[in-house]
């Protein structure tokens, strides 16, 4: 049996042929592969990239979801707020202006309009006491209708005054013949007081005060025209009821426009005190004349008309009073006395500290026109009495408020220092 070769044999032109297409074959698969290797890192970014645009997509969307739901939110919060709104204005209208469902079909615009006639406005109430009283008895402070309001009231006041006294004849600017008394004076006074209002109707009320009055006063002389070489001091005092003080308010306007509101006021005052005319007079020294009772009233009749006007500036209110005094004459011993009249100013600001405190601050001038006797005009008697009032108020219960006013004279004829408090009382 024959071994047989099975080795193939070339010719060397065709092994040559063969190794050059094997050899390109290999360079050619050697340049793909490295190719694709040289390509792989920017696929693998361009990934990256595409995988992070789509992470960055999704968290918008989610953003863009969280968004439309709090719109949502926002909007079923004001359609419930509308709701309630409406609730409440249908509850306010009377039935006879209620729609019925047979009517909103036939006109359905009809629901989106207000139903029924708006409640009337009421008249605007201002409650300001803390402003203190505008002038001697005016205090601004109107009571609703069938209120009674209990006012007692205490005040104290004290005077120092230096006044130079003449009764003599001026022959010259430097010579002075007749007395010459240089006096220091001294006045405490106290009144207590128990005033009533009531309320006739809501702007139009009525006020009656009573009045005891206690005054002590301290005065050192020295009539230095007649050769007196000490002192001489006198105390007198004064005790018994005083005047006693009628008045009515009445409110102009009803100020719902958010304007000022004006009252006007009426006082009368009768003179059932101690009159100064029926004061006993004594002479301690040659010149040198004291009272030996002090007076606790007046002495005559008079009549006071204002107007007071009242603007609230929240949380603030603006006040201020004008007055006109006319005080009737009398017949003394001394002949037919007629007081001046007197011309009243005051202003101020009332300001609300909290929900019980308040407090003011204003100014109150008065100008007294000179007294007649026998129509001759007196020299001297002419006074000008400027305060400055700071007020505090406390409402201590929805019956009972606290008032405190502190009055400082800013003028020689006014008292130095007044204090006055007062505790209103609803019943």
């Amino acid at each position: 049996m024959k071994k047989t070769n099975n080795h193939l044999n070339l010719p060397s032109a065709k092994r040559y042929n063969l190794f050059v297409l094997m050899s390109t074959l290999w360079i050619s698969t050697t340049h793909y592969s490295y190719a694709q290797q040289i390509t792989e890192p920017q696929v693998s970014d361009k990934t990256k990239y595409q995988l992070e645009l789509e992470r960055q997509h999704k968290i918008l969307i989610k953003q863009g979801e969280e968004i439309e739901n709090l719109k949502r939110l926002i909007q079923n919060q004001n359609k419930n707020a509308k709701k309630d709104q409406k609730n409440t204005n249908t509850a306010r209208q009377p039935s006879k202006n209620k729609v019925t469902k047979k009517n909103n079909k036939a006109n359905p615009k009809v629901v989106n309009q207000p139903v029924g006639k708006a409640p009337p406005k009421t008249s605007t109430r201002i409650d300001v006491s803390a402003i203190p009283k505008l002038s001697t008895n005016i205090s601004g402070v109107l009571t609703k209708a069938g209120t009674l309001i209990v006012e007692p009231r205490i005040g104290y006041s004290y005077t120092d005054t230096n006044r130079v006294f003449l009764d003599a004849y001026s022959f010259l600017p430097a010579l002075v013949v007749g007395l010459i008394d240089l006096r220091e004076i001294k006045r405490h006074t106290v009144i207590g007081s128990l005033g009533t209002r009531y309320g006739l109707t809501d702007r139009w009320e009525v006020d009656l005060k009573l009045s005891y009055v206690g005054r002590n006063d301290s005065q050192r002389s020295r009539p230095v025209s007649v050769g007196v070489s000490e002192d001489e001091i006198f105390t007198a005092s004064g005790s018994d009821i005083g005047d006693i003080e009628l008045s009515t308010r009445y409110q102009l306007n009803s100020g719902i426009d958010g304007g000022a509101i004006y009252v006007f006021n009426l006082v009368a005052t009768v003179p059932t005190g101690t009159s100064p005319f029926d004061v006993d007079y004594v002479e301690s020294t040659p010149g040198a004349v004291f009272p030996t009772e002090l007076p606790t009233g007046s002495g005559y009749f008079s009549v006071q008309p204002s107007l007071t006007a009242i603007y609230p500036t929240d949380p603030g209110v603006l006040f201020g009073n004008i007055s006109y005094g006319n005080n009737l004459g009398t017949d003394e011993d001394v002949g037919r006395v007629n007081p001046g009249d007197s011309i009243g100013l005051s202003f101020g600001l009332g300001l609300s500290l909290n929900e019980r405190t308040s407090m003011s601050l204003s100014y109150s001038h008065k100008h007294v026109l000179k007294s007649k006797i026998d129509d001759v005009k007196i020299d001297g008697s002419e006074l000008d009495i400027g305060q400055l009032v700071i007020g505090f108020s406390f409402n201590y219960s929805q019956q009972t408020n606290i008032n405190l006013s502190l009055n400082i004279g800013v003028t020689d004829d006014a008292p130095d220092v007044r204090l006055n408090f007062r505790v209103p009382m609803v019943f």
